[in-house]
Protein backbone atom coordinates (compact mmCIF):
# COMPACT_ATOMS: atom_id res chain seq x y z
CA UNK A 1 0.00 0.00 0.00
CA UNK A 2 2.72 2.52 1.15
CA UNK A 3 4.26 1.60 -2.49
CA UNK A 4 1.55 2.30 -4.58
CA UNK A 5 0.93 5.34 -2.60
CA UNK A 6 4.56 6.58 -3.28
CA UNK A 7 4.21 5.60 -6.82
CA UNK A 8 1.20 8.31 -7.04
CA UNK A 9 2.90 11.08 -5.64
CA UNK A 10 5.90 10.33 -7.54
CA UNK A 11 4.15 10.61 -10.61
CA UNK A 12 1.74 13.38 -9.75
CA UNK A 13 4.68 15.60 -9.02
CA UNK A 14 6.40 14.57 -12.46
CA UNK A 15 3.10 15.39 -14.45
CA UNK A 16 2.84 18.55 -12.48
CA UNK A 17 6.11 20.00 -13.56
CA UNK A 18 6.21 19.01 -16.95
CA UNK A 19 2.54 21.04 -17.65
CA UNK A 20 4.24 23.90 -15.38
CA UNK A 21 7.44 24.01 -17.82
CA UNK A 22 5.04 24.97 -20.61
CA UNK A 23 4.18 28.38 -19.15
CA UNK A 24 7.35 29.25 -17.37
CA UNK A 25 9.25 31.99 -18.01
CA UNK A 26 13.29 32.92 -18.36
CA UNK A 27 14.40 35.57 -15.47
CA UNK A 28 17.71 35.17 -16.73
CA UNK A 29 20.84 36.87 -13.88
CA UNK A 30 17.93 37.46 -11.36
CA UNK A 31 19.72 35.66 -8.32
CA UNK A 32 22.15 36.23 -6.07
CA UNK A 33 24.59 32.91 -5.57
CA UNK A 34 25.10 31.98 -8.02
CA UNK A 35 27.69 29.71 -7.29
CA UNK A 36 25.25 27.03 -6.14
CA UNK A 37 24.04 26.07 -9.92
CA UNK A 38 28.26 25.28 -10.16
CA UNK A 39 28.24 21.25 -10.48
CA UNK A 40 30.34 19.26 -8.15
CA UNK A 41 31.85 16.30 -8.55
CA UNK A 42 33.78 14.71 -12.01
CA UNK A 43 31.68 11.83 -11.66
CA UNK A 44 28.25 13.75 -12.39
CA UNK A 45 29.68 16.27 -14.43
CA UNK A 46 31.77 13.30 -16.31
CA UNK A 47 27.79 11.97 -17.09
CA UNK A 48 26.78 15.26 -18.38
CA UNK A 49 25.40 16.49 -15.14
CA UNK A 50 22.65 13.65 -14.95
CA UNK A 51 22.47 12.28 -11.24
CA UNK A 52 19.31 13.39 -9.30
CA UNK A 53 18.74 9.57 -9.85
CA UNK A 54 22.30 8.04 -9.55
CA UNK A 55 22.94 10.00 -6.46
CA UNK A 56 25.13 6.82 -5.25
CA UNK A 57 28.18 8.68 -3.68
CA UNK A 58 29.34 11.67 -1.54
CA UNK A 59 28.41 14.10 -4.11
CA UNK A 60 24.56 13.32 -3.60
CA UNK A 61 25.00 15.52 -0.92
CA UNK A 62 24.70 18.18 -4.01
CA UNK A 63 22.64 16.44 -6.37
CA UNK A 64 20.07 14.82 -4.39
CA UNK A 65 20.06 14.33 -0.74
CA UNK A 66 17.53 11.51 -0.66
CA UNK A 67 20.42 9.05 -2.29
CA UNK A 68 22.57 9.05 0.78
CA UNK A 69 20.85 6.54 2.46
CA UNK A 70 21.23 3.89 0.17
CA UNK A 71 24.56 4.48 -0.56
CA UNK A 72 25.25 1.87 1.85
CA UNK A 73 28.85 2.66 2.83
CA UNK A 74 30.49 5.63 4.41
CA UNK A 75 32.24 8.37 1.96
CA UNK A 76 34.87 10.82 2.47
CA UNK A 77 35.20 13.18 -1.28
CA UNK A 78 37.42 16.14 -2.16
CA UNK A 79 36.95 17.98 -5.43
CA UNK A 80 38.92 20.79 -6.95
CA UNK A 81 37.77 23.07 -10.42
CA UNK A 82 39.77 25.93 -12.15
CA UNK A 83 36.34 27.76 -12.91
CA UNK A 84 36.01 30.20 -15.00
CA UNK A 85 38.12 33.65 -15.89
CA UNK A 86 40.84 32.36 -13.26
CA UNK A 87 38.25 31.13 -10.17
CA UNK A 88 38.77 28.70 -8.17
CA UNK A 89 36.01 26.33 -7.15
CA UNK A 90 36.54 23.24 -4.16
CA UNK A 91 33.98 21.30 -2.21
CA UNK A 92 34.26 18.90 0.35
CA UNK A 93 31.60 16.60 1.53
CA UNK A 94 31.39 13.47 3.79
CA UNK A 95 28.75 10.88 4.03
CA UNK A 96 28.30 8.92 7.04
CA UNK A 97 26.25 5.64 6.51
CA UNK A 98 24.75 5.10 10.11
CA UNK A 99 23.08 1.66 10.03
CA UNK A 100 22.15 0.65 6.63
CA UNK A 101 18.95 2.88 6.62
CA UNK A 102 19.84 6.24 8.29
CA UNK A 103 22.65 8.13 6.89
CA UNK A 104 24.12 12.16 7.70
CA UNK A 105 26.38 13.82 5.59
CA UNK A 106 28.82 17.47 5.87
CA UNK A 107 29.49 20.07 3.03
CA UNK A 108 31.48 22.45 2.00
CA UNK A 109 31.35 24.62 -1.00
CA UNK A 110 33.72 27.69 -1.97
CA UNK A 111 34.42 29.46 -4.49
CA UNK A 112 37.34 32.25 -4.67
CA UNK A 113 38.04 34.93 -6.95
CA UNK A 114 41.35 35.90 -5.76
CA UNK A 115 42.60 38.78 -4.92
CA UNK A 116 43.22 42.02 -6.62
CA UNK A 117 45.15 45.44 -6.31
CA UNK A 118 42.56 48.21 -5.48
CA UNK A 119 43.09 51.05 -7.73
CA UNK A 120 41.20 54.67 -7.71
CA UNK A 121 40.91 57.64 -10.16
CA UNK A 122 44.48 58.62 -8.96
CA UNK A 123 46.44 55.46 -8.54
CA UNK A 124 45.94 53.65 -11.58
CA UNK A 125 48.21 51.34 -10.79
CA UNK A 126 47.49 50.32 -7.13
CA UNK A 127 46.98 52.39 -3.57
CA UNK A 128 48.95 48.67 -2.04
CA UNK A 129 45.80 47.43 -0.88
CA UNK A 130 44.06 44.35 -2.29
CA UNK A 131 40.48 43.34 -2.03
CA UNK A 132 39.29 39.51 -2.69
CA UNK A 133 36.05 38.12 -3.06
CA UNK A 134 34.32 34.80 -2.27
CA UNK A 135 31.00 32.17 -2.14
CA UNK A 136 30.68 29.70 0.87
CA UNK A 137 28.19 27.37 1.64
CA UNK A 138 28.44 24.82 4.26
CA UNK A 139 25.80 22.06 4.40
CA UNK A 140 24.11 19.49 7.34
CA UNK A 141 22.12 16.73 5.63
CA UNK A 142 19.99 13.91 7.19
CA UNK A 143 18.68 10.98 4.73
CA UNK A 144 16.47 7.73 5.68
CA UNK A 145 14.90 5.06 4.04
CA UNK A 146 11.67 5.08 4.14
CA UNK A 147 10.87 1.52 2.54
CA UNK A 148 13.18 -0.91 0.88
CA UNK A 149 12.60 0.95 -2.23
CA UNK A 150 11.74 4.30 -1.26
CA UNK A 151 14.03 7.26 0.35
CA UNK A 152 14.12 11.14 1.26
CA UNK A 153 16.38 13.58 2.26
CA UNK A 154 17.31 17.17 3.43
CA UNK A 155 20.17 19.25 4.17
CA UNK A 156 19.78 23.08 6.05
CA UNK A 157 22.56 25.34 4.64
CA UNK A 158 24.35 28.39 5.39
CA UNK A 159 25.59 30.95 2.54
CA UNK A 160 26.95 33.59 2.51
CA UNK A 161 28.56 36.08 -0.22
CA UNK A 162 31.45 38.68 0.68
CA UNK A 163 33.35 41.16 -1.29
CA UNK A 164 36.14 42.96 0.13
CA UNK A 165 34.55 44.38 3.00
CA UNK A 166 30.36 43.46 2.55
CA UNK A 167 29.09 40.16 2.62
CA UNK A 168 25.36 38.66 2.44
CA UNK A 169 23.88 35.68 4.20
CA UNK A 170 21.30 33.55 3.73
CA UNK A 171 19.91 30.22 5.19
CA UNK A 172 18.43 27.45 2.92
CA UNK A 173 16.99 23.66 2.39
CA UNK A 174 17.53 20.97 0.30
CA UNK A 175 14.84 18.43 -0.32
CA UNK A 176 15.46 15.29 -2.50
CA UNK A 177 13.66 12.05 -2.82
CA UNK A 178 14.77 8.78 -4.60
CA UNK A 179 12.71 5.76 -5.86
CA UNK A 180 13.31 2.32 -6.65
CA UNK A 181 10.85 1.01 -9.52
CA UNK A 182 9.95 -2.49 -10.95
CA UNK A 183 11.03 -2.36 -13.80
CA UNK A 184 14.51 -3.34 -14.75
CA UNK A 185 16.06 -1.62 -11.65
CA UNK A 186 14.32 2.18 -13.09
CA UNK A 187 15.17 5.05 -10.28
CA UNK A 188 13.31 8.21 -10.43
CA UNK A 189 14.85 10.73 -8.35
CA UNK A 190 13.84 14.12 -7.90
CA UNK A 191 15.05 17.40 -6.11
CA UNK A 192 14.19 20.67 -4.77
CA UNK A 193 17.56 22.88 -4.19
CA UNK A 194 17.74 26.21 -2.36
CA UNK A 195 14.68 27.05 -0.87
CA UNK A 196 15.28 29.95 1.63
CA UNK A 197 15.74 33.57 2.34
CA UNK A 198 16.56 36.79 0.26
CA UNK A 199 20.01 38.28 0.52
CA UNK A 200 21.34 41.41 0.97
CA UNK A 201 25.52 42.95 1.13
CA UNK A 202 25.78 44.91 3.62
CA UNK A 203 29.02 46.29 5.65
CA UNK A 204 31.16 49.38 6.57
CA UNK A 205 31.66 50.95 2.46
CA UNK A 206 27.82 51.21 2.68
CA UNK A 207 27.98 53.99 5.14
CA UNK A 208 28.51 57.66 4.31
CA UNK A 209 28.64 60.94 5.25
CA UNK A 210 25.32 63.02 3.93
CA UNK A 211 24.21 66.26 3.52
CA UNK A 212 20.74 66.32 4.27
CA UNK A 213 20.31 69.94 3.14
CA UNK A 214 23.25 70.54 0.83
CA UNK A 215 20.85 73.78 -0.31
CA UNK A 216 21.18 75.94 3.05
CA UNK A 217 24.52 76.43 5.27
CA UNK A 218 24.63 75.72 8.23
CA UNK A 219 24.10 71.78 8.57
CA UNK A 220 25.63 69.29 9.73
CA UNK A 221 27.83 67.45 7.41
CA UNK A 222 28.87 64.77 9.21
CA UNK A 223 25.39 62.16 9.79
CA UNK A 224 26.23 59.05 8.46
CA UNK A 225 23.81 57.25 6.10
CA UNK A 226 23.54 53.78 5.32
CA UNK A 227 23.32 53.05 1.71
CA UNK A 228 20.53 50.31 0.83
CA UNK A 229 21.36 47.72 -1.55
CA UNK A 230 18.33 45.28 -3.11
CA UNK A 231 17.38 42.30 -2.14
CA UNK A 232 17.87 39.33 -4.53
CA UNK A 233 16.84 35.47 -3.87
CA UNK A 234 18.60 33.02 -4.12
CA UNK A 235 18.79 30.25 -7.24
CA UNK A 236 15.82 27.82 -6.42
CA UNK A 237 16.29 24.37 -8.86
CA UNK A 238 13.63 21.51 -9.41
CA UNK A 239 16.07 18.32 -11.07
CA UNK A 240 13.73 15.87 -11.82
CA UNK A 241 15.12 12.37 -13.64
CA UNK A 242 15.55 8.94 -13.83
CA UNK A 243 18.46 6.39 -14.97
CA UNK A 244 18.56 2.64 -15.74
CA UNK A 245 21.71 0.40 -16.20
CA UNK A 246 21.05 -0.32 -20.03
CA UNK A 247 23.28 -3.45 -20.36
CA UNK A 248 24.76 -5.19 -17.06
CA UNK A 249 27.48 -8.82 -17.25
CA UNK A 250 29.57 -10.14 -14.89
CA UNK A 251 32.12 -8.02 -15.71
CA UNK A 252 30.96 -5.07 -17.92
CA UNK A 253 27.80 -2.38 -16.70
CA UNK A 254 26.51 0.13 -18.89
CA UNK A 255 24.09 3.08 -17.36
CA UNK A 256 22.14 5.81 -18.53
CA UNK A 257 20.73 9.20 -16.92
CA UNK A 258 18.85 11.59 -17.83
CA UNK A 259 17.46 15.05 -15.82
CA UNK A 260 15.18 17.28 -16.23
CA UNK A 261 16.35 21.27 -14.63
CA UNK A 262 13.87 24.40 -13.83
CA UNK A 263 16.27 26.52 -12.55
CA UNK A 264 14.17 29.56 -11.43
CA UNK A 265 17.07 32.33 -13.39
CA UNK A 266 16.77 30.26 -16.41
CA UNK A 267 15.11 28.39 -18.60
CA UNK A 268 14.62 24.53 -18.73
CA UNK A 269 16.60 22.37 -19.86
CA UNK A 270 18.20 18.58 -20.48
CA UNK A 271 20.97 16.95 -19.11
CA UNK A 272 21.93 13.50 -20.66
CA UNK A 273 24.79 11.19 -19.59
CA UNK A 274 26.17 7.38 -19.41
CA UNK A 275 28.84 5.53 -17.71
CA UNK A 276 30.65 2.35 -18.60
CA UNK A 277 32.19 0.10 -15.95
CA UNK A 278 34.64 -2.64 -15.78
CA UNK A 279 34.29 -4.56 -12.52
CA UNK A 280 33.34 -1.69 -10.98
CA UNK A 281 36.92 -0.38 -10.66
CA UNK A 282 37.50 1.67 -14.13
CA UNK A 283 35.21 3.99 -15.54
CA UNK A 284 34.47 6.18 -18.66
CA UNK A 285 31.75 8.24 -19.04
CA UNK A 286 30.46 10.99 -21.86
CA UNK A 287 27.09 13.15 -22.15
CA UNK A 288 25.75 16.50 -23.36
CA UNK A 289 24.72 19.28 -21.16
CA UNK A 290 21.68 21.90 -21.17
CA UNK A 291 20.33 20.44 -23.97
CA UNK A 292 17.45 22.85 -25.57
CA UNK A 293 19.09 25.81 -24.01
CA UNK A 294 19.36 28.74 -25.97
CA UNK A 295 22.63 30.41 -26.21
CA UNK A 296 24.11 27.56 -23.77
CA UNK A 297 28.08 27.79 -23.61
CA UNK A 298 27.82 24.22 -21.81
CA UNK A 299 28.17 21.58 -24.38
CA UNK A 300 29.81 17.85 -24.57
CA UNK A 301 31.12 16.28 -21.34
CA UNK A 302 33.47 13.13 -21.01
CA UNK A 303 35.09 11.79 -17.90
CA UNK A 304 36.88 8.83 -16.20
CA UNK A 305 37.41 7.74 -12.67
CA UNK A 306 39.56 4.54 -10.64
CA UNK A 307 38.61 3.05 -7.46
CA UNK A 308 41.28 0.59 -5.43
CA UNK A 309 40.39 -1.64 -2.72
CA UNK A 310 42.87 -0.59 0.26
CA UNK A 311 41.67 -3.58 2.40
CA UNK A 312 38.51 -5.00 2.78
CA UNK A 313 36.55 -1.74 4.56
CA UNK A 314 38.59 0.59 2.92
CA UNK A 315 38.64 1.91 -0.97
CA UNK A 316 40.28 4.97 -2.84
CA UNK A 317 39.07 6.74 -5.47
CA UNK A 318 40.01 8.86 -8.16
CA UNK A 319 37.86 10.95 -10.80
CA UNK A 320 38.43 13.19 -13.89
CA UNK A 321 35.74 15.54 -16.20
CA UNK A 322 36.20 18.23 -19.32
CA UNK A 323 33.34 20.11 -20.08
CA UNK A 324 32.82 21.93 -23.21
CA UNK A 325 32.04 25.74 -22.22
CA UNK A 326 32.18 27.03 -25.72
CA UNK A 327 33.96 30.96 -25.86
CA UNK A 328 35.15 30.01 -21.96
CA UNK A 329 37.02 26.98 -23.37
CA UNK A 330 36.93 23.22 -21.25
CA UNK A 331 36.53 23.08 -17.46
CA UNK A 332 38.42 19.85 -16.16
CA UNK A 333 37.80 18.93 -12.35
CA UNK A 334 39.18 16.59 -10.29
CA UNK A 335 38.04 14.44 -7.51
CA UNK A 336 39.47 11.90 -4.49
CA UNK A 337 37.41 9.91 -2.47
CA UNK A 338 37.71 7.50 0.74
CA UNK A 339 35.01 5.26 1.12
CA UNK A 340 34.82 3.00 4.57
Amino acid sequence: MVRERMKTIILAVLVLCISQSGIAQSKVGTSAAAFLGIAVGPRAVGQGGAFVAVANDASALYWNPGGLSRYGRSEVMFSHTNWLVGTKFDWAGALINLDGTNAVGVSFTQLSYGDELVTTETSQLGTGETWSASDVAIGLTYARNLTDRFSIGGTAKFIQQRIWNETSSSAAVDVGLLYFTDFSGLKIGMCISNYGADMRLDGKDLYRPIDVDPANAGTNKTIVARLKTDDWPLPLFFRAGVSIDAFKMEDLRFSIAADALRPSDNAETVNVGGELSWNEILFIRAGMKSLFLADSQEGFTLGGGARWDLTSTMGLGFDYSYEDFGLFGGIQQFALSITF
